[in-house]
């Protein structure tokens, strides 16, 4: 076979054209000129246009006629130019499809090319098809295969110029290109909707369990039952439990323990003595059978957690905020700490305790303890609290996790650089109550819906 005798592409040609358009390197099209490096220091105000490389993806989208930098003119005269009607096109990317981006230039006047740059002169083609087949997925798998490098990734003009490419008549490539540009605007409103709705579905599963969650606690979830006991009778007979267990010597006395109470549709408090309307605390109305409560009234203890230094073993096990994940623990990583066998029982761990986090990025977050499989404490950057067993310890957890708990907690919450919120904090927060039966319909509701929002 002779050194001129043709050579058979078969195996490169990608698909069918049409029978008047031909397929022929890049580099039989013109000629590709590599710019020259333009340092940011070398800019000015005013001077002759240039473009940058990172100005590709910064400044211009398909074409551009006028420049955002220029340089002076001892910097220009060593620069390669490029004119109306030829195609930039990039050599470096920090991805694959990133790199050989192309614009053309539709100005009259000569700009110079910066390092990592070339363009694509004397090509005799409509410079939008040129811009517009670089770009597109067929190229972008090209320069994904061709180009070199990992973080940052490198094409030659010499591989881009044997690029395969389809040419079409010129009077078609107009038609292509105003067909395309015709449409554009049409396609980059689908993919502001495309985008948009990609977010909505990364964020709408959170937002549809926050409105779940804040509907339920506003008594809006399920309806209520006639036949249920009022709320205010089950807060009393907590109140009556609390009071016995004082007695007892088995609780301590909250000295500023009130009553909340409706009259002349409106919310009172009564504390220390004294009576004083809440209205501009209550932040919307529920349904009449329930009741508003602070979370110090329907707790039997709000205590803070055990300060001790984590061990690898030892005699009981202690659980820190980095220990709860996702509303759960993993016992089996939670270390061992050192710990007085007196003061053990003051901070030993039992199923329904609420832990709650009081310090960090994580304040606020809370844990409801649904069993305890090896004895254990809590640390001392947590918070345990416990309540009446009349109450649904999985609503109050839903509680914590409602806009109105977030919301009420912003505003307990102390500023800096590792926010912090208190006991008190958590003791005031105003909880809506539902009757005993409800609170059981409610949380049985909000599970089923969570089940189906994480099959979304």
């Amino acid at each position: 076979m002779g050194n001129n005798e043709p050579v058979s592409i078969a195996d490169e040609i990608p698909f069918e054209i049409p029978e008047n358009w031909a397929w022929c390197r890049c580099s039989s099209l013109g000629t590709m000129i590599r710019g020259k490096g333009i340092k940011r220091t070398e800019t000015v105000k005013e001077g002759f246009p240039c473009v940058r490389y990172g100005e590709i993806y910064t400044s211009y989208t398909i074409s551009f006629d006028h420049t955002v930098s220029f340089i002076p003119k001892d910097v220009n005269v060593n620069c390669n130019h490029f004119n109306q009607g030829d195609v930039l096109f990039t050599l470096t990317g920090e991805n694959k499809p990133d790199i050989a981006k192309a614009i053309t230039y539709t100005g009259s006047i000569p700009v110079a090319a910066g390092g990592d740059l070339a363009y694509w002169t004397a090509h005799g083609m409509n410079p939008f098809y040129l811009v517009y087949f670089l770009n597109s997925p067929y190229a972008v798998e090209f320069k994904r295969r061709t180009a070199t490098g990992d973080i940052i990734v490198h094409i030659s003009t010499g591989k881009v110029g044997n690029f395969l490419i389809p040419v079409p008549p010129l009077e078609e490539q107009n038609r292509i290109v105003d067909r395309i540009q015709e449409i554009e605007p049409y396609i980059k409103l689908y993919k502001s909707f495309s985008d948009n709705s990609a977010e909505l579905n990364v964020s709408f599963p959170a937002k549809l369990k926050k409105s779940i969650l804040q509907e339920a606690v506003m008594g809006k979830l399920v309806p209520q039952n006639e036949n249920d006991e009022p709320a205010s009778a089950l807060l009393e007979r907590i109140r009556e439990e609390k009071q016995r267990l004082i007695a007892e010597g088995k609780l301590k006395k909250d000295k500023h323990e009130s009553i909340i109470y409706r009259r002349d549709n409106s919310h009172y408090e009564k504390l220390d003595g004294i009576e004083r309307c809440i209205d501009d605390e209550i932040p919307f109305e529920i349904p009449d059978s329930w009741e508003w409560e602070r979370w110090g009234n329907i707790s039997y203890s709000i205590q803070y957690g055990y300060n001790a230094s984590a061990k690898e073993s030892g005699r009981i096990k202690m659980v820190r905020i980095s220990d709860i994940q996702n509303n759960s623990v993993i016992w089996d990583n939670v270390p061992y700490c050192d710990i007085d066998e007196k003061d053990i029982e003051a901070y030993l761990l039992k199923p329904n305790d609420i832990l709650f986090a009081r310090t960090g990025g994580t304040v606020g977050k809370s844990y409801l303890v649904t069993e305890v499989p090896n004895e254990s404490i809590y640390a001392g950057y947590l918070i345990r609290t416990r309540y009446n067993s009349r109450l649904c310890s999985q609503y109050l957890k839903f509680f914590m996790e409602s806009p109105l708990y977030w919301n009420q907690l912003k505003q307990g919450t102390t500023a800096t650089a590792q926010p912090n919120c208190n006991g008190q904090t958590l003791g005031k927060m105003l909880v809506p109550i539902p009757p005993e039966n409800e609170q059981l319909r409610i949380v049985e509701k909000i599970e089923s819906l969570i089940y189906e929002i994480e099959l979304l």
